[in-house]
């Protein structure tokens, strides 16, 4: 029905004016409504997504989006059905940090510590103690990443003071299922069984051995770690910074944390092709060479840092670290993952070690039967006055080390990997905080 006929239903003599002015009012309605229906329908998953990105996210075009819920990731990826302890862990891994009371503010240039424990309390309260004399530990947040539940490990934890602290639980740790996949389950095969003769369940690695769940628990651990930390803690969503990496057997001298700013701020001016900052060489027994000059080399395991940007680059090669056939994640790192990105990857750090390796006894090993790890239950380390203030200096030259030895590509592995189960979890791991994607990741020059 045309304007003219509806108004003729209301008035009998309409005005030529009033007319064209009810039919200019019925035209602006219609398109604010209609302006109005397409904000809703097409912006509100834009800006959402636009908002949620930090800057240095947006420009990875490999991010996907978050799950709605804690519980989507779980019926998606069809992730081991879960023990109540396991529950209960995931439960604890979204409680808020401890300590806001005492530091309510994070400084703006923190940054953060992740310290990932197993069952060796011996050490863990070496590390702590160590941890509380370093300088300007309380302007950052200490995240301490469990490979199970321990009651004194946790204990050791609740009595950390000296900064905000946060714990998180591998809620599929092997040690959490003590009767199913991905700890022990009762139809597994075991070391060199022939799985069609026994009938029973998995697959040898390379050297025909099959599975240990305490084994592969450390290479689940720090690739379910590293994707938490990354890509699902609210408490580091946001952190465009470097993240510092460190074990339950690492003593940090009291200069560490203001030795590693200093390295993390000049590392992209003088070391453009450093991928990371450490605080110890990459061989675990040297203390360092004392020259007047930075070091860039392989990454080390000891007092490892890096971006978020460094992060995205390894998340793009899961496939690599989950499928091949070693146990160790940092073997994995040396002899698979960096090698594909087609140029060295270098790490950066001091003439001189701010943090020590000290461990005697392997990270699964814990109490044992022949007690604590540490004789007499302490460990001697000397800090002398040099390692407690900076002691590096910005004016230093780069002195590059190549042709370094240890683990590179070529290296075949050392087994203990070779269960298609743990190579499903492995993967899934690295999916848990996104959805599957076919976006194109970026190149190693993004």
């Amino acid at each position: 029905m045309c304007c003219h006929c509806i108004m003729a239903a209301n008035c009998k003599n309409p005005r030529p004016k009033a007319g064209a002015y009810r039919r200019f009012l019925s035209l602006v309605f219609v398109t604010l409504v209609g302006v109005l229906l397409l904000v809703v329908l097409l912006g509100t998953n834009s800006v959402s997504n636009f908002v949620s990105r930090s800057p240095i996210e947006s420009s990875v075009k490999d991010l996907r989006p978050r799950y709605n819920n804690s519980s989507d990731y779980r019926l998606i990826l069809n992730l081991p059905k879960q023990s109540g302890l396991s529950i209960q862990l995931e439960k604890l891994n979204q409680l808020r940090p401890r300590n806001t009371d005492l530091y309510p503010k994070l400084a703006k240039n923190h940054i953060t510590i992740v310290l990932y424990v197993h069952n060796r309390p011996q050490y863990f309260k070496v590390v702590v103690e160590s941890l509380s004399k370093v300088v300007g530990i309380s302007e950052t947040l200490l995240i301490v990443s469990h490979d199970g539940y321990f009651e004194e490990m946790n204990k050791i934890v609740e009595g950390i003071k000296f900064c905000q602290v946060k714990q998180i639980f591998a809620p599929y740790s092997p040690h959490v299922f003590p009767d199913s996949f991905p700890g022990v389950s009762p139809n597994d095969c075991k070391d060199k069984d022939d799985a069609a003769k026994k009938h029973c369940v998995g697959n040898p690695d390379q050297y025909g051995n099959h599975r240990s769940p305490k084994i592969v628990s450390l290479k689940h651990h720090w690739w379910w770690m590293m994707n938490t930390v990354w890509d699902g803690l609210k408490e580091t969503e946001g952190h465009t910074g470097h993240i510092l990496f460190i074990e339950e057997d690492h003593f940090i001298f009291p200069n560490a944390y203001r030795n590693l700013q200093k390295l993390a701020t000049l590392k992209p001016k003088i070391c453009p092709d450093c991928y990371a900052a450490n605080l110890a060489p990459s061989d675990v027994n040297s203390r360092g060479e004392n020259w007047d000059s930075f070091i860039a080399e392989r990454m080390g395991n000891v007092g490892y840092s890096f971006n978020r940007t460094v992060w995205r680059k390894i998340h793009t090669k899961a496939r690599e670290f989950c499928l091949f056939d070693e146990y160790n994640w940092d073997i994995t790192m040396w002899a698979t993952v960096y090698p594909s990105f087609g140029h060295p990857v270098y790490t950066l750090r001091g003439p001189k070690t701010s943090a020590v390796h000290f461990g005697k006894c392997g990270l699964h090993q814990g109490h044992g039967d022949k007690g604590a790890c540490i004789d007499n239950g302490a460990v001697n380390i000397a800090v002398e006055d040099v390692d407690k203030v900076v002691n590096i200096n910005s004016k230093w030259e780069v002195r590059f080390s190549e042709n370094q030895p240890g683990y590179k590509a070529g290296f075949k592995g050392w087994g203990g990997w070779g269960d298609e189960r743990d190579r499903a979890l492995c993967l899934k791991f690295a999916e848990m905080h996104h959805f599957k994607s076919t976006d194109s990741v970026p190149s190693s020059d993004d």
